[in-house]
């Protein structure tokens, strides 16, 4: 064998691994987005339950607190605005003013003993707190999802592949006030 043709097969072996590794790390990063995704659609399952829970719990706030017409509006165009967010950025802040909102609702139904003592009310009130939980549960894998994805994405040499495969960044489903970090206070 001549060195000419050593240099080749070693040159050819080289491309070959140069392409594997390119290959595992574009499939890699298709791995990780779509956990991603996956992470989101978690999030999103548990806001529509949150979503199909408020009409009921307004309804039945509505039967005792006929005075509090204003609370029982910021919660349900709260949740309107939260349903229609389209973006990871606009779901956070619109899940923070629907969050207010339910505050000020449970912090309204301590006026009304009766309203307390509900069965219908109460329950509801259970399954929010649960569903909280789920979405605080939903929320940490998906910024779970995103930490490794854009970790990957952002590492020298995957990034090379990131930006020839169009991989873009992700945001995190963060909660940015002091307030928005707290659950909704539900009180049985």
């Amino acid at each position: 064998m001549t060195t000419l043709m050593i240099i080749g097969i070693v040159l050819l072996v080289l491309g070959v691994l140069a392409v594997l590794w390119a290959v595992g790390g574009y499939n890699g990063l298709i791995r990780l987005k779509a956990l991603v995704d996956e992470g989101w659609s978690g999030i999103d399952v548990q806001l529509k339950r949150r979503y199909d829970l408020i009409p009921n719990l307004v309804a039945v706030v509505k039967q005792y607190s006929i005075h509090e017409q204003s609370v029982l509006e910021n919660v349900t165009k709260y949740r309107s605005v939260a349903m229609n967010a389209t973006t990871v950025e606009g779901k956070s802040q619109a899940e923070a003013g629907l969050t207010g909102a339910l505050k000020t609702l449970f912090a309204v139904s301590e006026n009304y003993p009766n309203l307390k003592a509900n069965e219908n009310f109460m329950s509801l009130q259970k399954s929010l707190a649960d569903i909280e939980n789920d979405i605080q549960l939903a929320r940490r894998y998906y910024n779970g999802t995103v930490r490794n994805y854009m970790s990957t994405k952002m590492s020298f040499p995957t990034n090379i592949i990131a930006s020839f495969g169009g991989f873009e960044n992700v945001a995190y489903f963060e909660l940015n006030a002091p307030e928005q970090r707290e659950a909704p206070q539900v009180k049985f």
